[in-house]
């Protein structure tokens, strides 16, 4: 190997060299991600006639719809009280972080579950075989 010395000057100016210049584009793309070809298709799209979905944020939140989606998915009505069968309203939103760490502490929960969970091979094949029966 040929290793050079030299002075700490010459080395910055060699480093430097390879920093681009103000403005300068050094990445370019081709075919698919190239700009041109984006415009084309947009232009081809909005020629068909083809529907643009303007995805808008909702600025009304839900007030029930937590509720509703839980009773959706897992078939249990999370306002039903689960001791006397009597209807919850909620009253607060506890949202400080150690507020929630001390009621958990207090309650003496735990988000440990009961048996872990299969090892994933297993159950990538138990996909498998119930795929190609």
């Amino acid at each position: 190997m040929n290793y050079q010395t030299m002075d700490y000057l010459e080395f910055i100016a060699r480093v430097t060299s390879h920093i681009p210049d103000k403005g300068q584009v050094m990445i370019r793309y081709f075919g698919l991600y190239a700009n041109a070809h984006r415009g084309k298709v947009r232009k081809s799209e909005q020629a068909a006639g083809n529907l643009i979905i303007i995805e808008e944020e909702c600025t009304e939140i839900p007030r029930r719809g937590w509720a509703a989606m839980i009773r959706k998915v897992y078939e249990v009505d999370p306002l039903v009280c689960s001791k006397c069968g009597g209807t919850m309203k909620v009253i607060a939103f506890i949202t400080d972080h150690p507020v929630v760490d001390r009621i958990i502490n207090h309650l003496r929960l735990s988000f440990v579950a009961d048996k872990p969970p299969p090892p994933r091979i297993a159950y990538q094949e138990l996909l498998m075989a119930d795929y190609f029966s």
